[in-house]
C-alpha cells in the first residue's frame, strides 16, 4: 500500500488569530506605555503646584535683615517644624549658598552639595528631583525673587519626598496593567468568536466537499458569502465537467472495446467453422497452424480486454465517489452467478455488513467482487463463502474488508504471487485461468488496497480484499 506524507500547516484561523494578537498586545502595550507617562507627569504636576503654594506661604511669612531671615509668625504647614517630616524649606542666593533651612531639614544632607547655589531668575519656577544622602528622591522646586530692596536676589526651594507619590504610581500601574491584561484577554476571546464566525463559510464549505468526497451530495450547496460563490460556481462546474468525462471516457472505451472484439469472434468464429468443415482434408502441418490460429485469437481477445479494463479504472481513485453498499452489489453477482453455475449446485454463506460503504465507483466493486467469486464458484466444488465488514487497521484508521473462501483444489503456494502481479502480460498467463485477478489487482491498487491469496479451512482458495475508508479531507481550522 502506498504511504500518503502529510505536512502540518497553520490554519487560516491560527494565522490570523496570531496576527491579531500581536497587533493587539502591540497597542495596549503602547497604549499602556501612554497612560502611564501620562499619569505619571499628571502626578508631577500636581506636586509642583503644590510645592509653589508652599514657596507662597514661606513668601508671605518671611523676614530679612542683615542678610538673615527670620519668621515671626510660625508657618501654617506644621510639616516645616517637624524634624524629618518630608517637607523641607529652603532659602538660598547664589553668591552666599543656603541662607535658612527649615526646622524638618536639620538633618538633611545632599549627595550634590551645589543644590542650593544654583540660580534661577527672578520670577521664574524650576522643577527638578534631587537624591540626599541617604538616596531617597525629593521632588524640589525653586522659586526666583527680588527682595524689597530692589538689589538682592534670592531663591526660595521647597522640597517634598517622592516617597508617597511613586507609591501612587506604582499602585496605578498594577492596576493599568491588570485591566489591560484582563481587556486583552477578553477581546481575543471575543476575536475568536468573531472569527469563527466570519470563518463559518469556509467551514461549511469543507463540509460540503467531504460530503462530496464521500459520496452523500452531487454538489456544493446553499448561499455562501459573496467572496466565496465564485469559488462555489467554479468548483461546482469542475466537478460536473469531471463527471462527464469520466462518463465520456468509459463510453468511448466501451464502445471500443466492442469495436475490437466483435471483428476477434467474428475471425475466432470463421476459424472454427473453416476447421470443422475442412478438418479431413487438411493436412496436420495445417491444423496445426490453424490451432496455432485460433490461439493466437485468443490471446488477443484476453490482452483487449485487460489492457481496455487497466484503462478503464485508471481513474477509479477520484474522490468524487457516489455511496456504494457493499451487500447490495455482493447480493446482485450472487444472483447471477448461481443461475451461470446451476448446474454444479453451489452453495454459498454469507456474513455481511450491511451498513458498510465502498468508497469509489460501483462498476469497479462490481469487477472487484465479480472476478473473486466467479473463481470461487467455478474452481469450488461445492461450497462459497463471502464475509465482508470493516476492521481497524495497524495504521490506526478503517478498512473495508472482503474474505471469499472457497473448496476447490485452491492456487499453489508458487502462483499465488504471480496472479496477483501488478501489470502482469496477459500472454503468460495459465490457460483458462485468464486475467481476473491481475485486473483485480490494478482496481485495488488505484484505492491504495491489498489483495492478499492464501489458503481457506474450507480447502480451497481464499482471497483477501482490504481498501482504506478513509477519505482525505479538506482542511480549514
Amino acid at each position: 500500500m502506498k504511504k500518503t506524507e502529510t505536512t502540518t500547516e497553520y490554519s487560516l484561523q491560527t494565522r490570523l488569530l496570531f496576527a491579531v494578537s500581536i497587533l493587539l498586545f502591540i497597542f495596549l502595550g503602547l497604549t499602556g506605555m501612554v497612560l502611564d507617562r501620562a499619569f505619571r507627569d499628571s502626578i508631577e504636576a500636581g506636586v509642583a503646584e503644590q510645592l509653589q503654594l508652599q514657596i507662597y506661604l514661606l513668601l508671605a511669612y518671611a523676614e530679612e535683615e542683615g542678610g538673615e531671615f527670620y519668621f515671626l509668625e510660625d508657618l501654617r504647614e506644621p510639616r516645616f517644624g517637624r524634624l524629618n517630616s518630608g517637607l523641607y524649606g529652603f532659602i538660598s542666593s547664589a553668591v552666599e549658598g543656603e541662607l535658612w533651612r527649615s526646622d524638618s531639614a536639620l538633618d538633611l544632607q545632599f549627595q550634590d552639595n551645589q543644590v542650593l547655589q544654583q540660580h534661577v531668575a527672578t520670577g521664574e519656577t524650576a522643577f527638578t528631583t534631587i537624591r540626599s544622602a541617604d538616596n531617597e528622591q525629593l521632588f524640589a522646586v525653586s522659586y526666583g525673587i527680588l527682595w524689597e530692596d530692589g538689589e538682592s536676589e534670592y531663591t526660595f526651594t521647597v522640597m517634598e519626598t517622592s516617597e508617597p507619590y511613586l507609591s501612587e504610581i506604582s499602585g496605578f500601574r498594577a492596576s493599568l496593567w491588570s485591566w489591560l491584561g484582563g481587556v486583552a484577554v477578553l477581546l481575543l476571546a471575543l476575536q475568536l468568536i468573531l472569527m469563527r464566525w466570519g470563518l463559518s463559510p469556509l467551514h461549511r464549505m469543507a463540509k460540503d466537499l467531504k460530503l462530496i468526497e464521500s459520496g452523500e451530495r452531487e454538489q456544493l450547496e446553499g448561499v455562501y458569502p459573496r467572496e466565496l460563490r465564485g469559488v462555489a460556481n467554479n468548483l461546482n462546474l469542475l466537478i460536473k465537467t469531471e463527471r462527464k468525462q469520466q462518463a465520456r471516457y468509459r463510453t468511448t472505451l466501451g464502445d471500443l472495446a466492442h469495436s475490437l472484439k466483435t471483428p476477434l469472434a467474428v475471425i475466432t468464429g470463421l476459424m472454427e467453422n473453416l476447421f470443422q468443415g475442412r478438418g479431413e482434408v487438411l493436412s496436420g502441418d495445417v491444423k496445426q497452424q490453424v490451432a496455432a490460429v485460433e490461439e493466437q485469437l485468443e490471446r488477443m481477445n484476453q490482452i483487449v480486454s485487460y489492457q481496455l479494463q487497466r484503462a478503464v479504472t485508471a481513474d477509479s481513485s477520484s474522490t468524487l465517489a457516489r455511496q456504494v453498499r457493499v451487500a447490495a452489489v455482493i447480493r446482485k453477482i450472487l444472483d447471477a452467478l448461481v443461475k451461470v453455475y446451476a448446474d454444479k449446485q453451489v452453495h454459498y454463506e454469507l456474513d455481511l455488513d450491511e451498513t458498510v460503504i465502498f468508497p469509489g465507483d460501483e462498476r469497479d466493486l462490481m469487477e472487484i467482487v465479480g472476478n473473486i467469486v466467479d473463481n470461487a464458484f467455478k474452481y469450488g466444488s461445492s461450497m462459497v463463502r463471502i464475509t465482508a465488514g470493516v476492521a481497524e487497521s495497524a495504521k490506526t484508521c478503517r478498512e473495508l474488508v472482503i474474505f471469499v473462501e472457497d473448496d476447490g483444489p485452491g492456487i499453489a503456494p508458487d502462483k499465488r504471487q504471480f496472479v496477483l502481479q501488478r501489470g502482469a502480460r496477459a500472454d503468460t498467463l495459465a490457460t483458462g485461468q485468464g486475467i481476473g485477478l491481475a485486473v483485480v489487482t490494478d482496481i485495488i491498487g488505484s484505492y491504495n488496497g491489498s489483495i492478499n491469496v492464501g489458503e481457506s479451512d474450507l480447502g480451497g482458495a481464499s482471497i483477501e480484499v482490504r481498501i482504506d475508508l478513509v477519505i482525505s479531507p479538506v482542511v480549514v481550522n
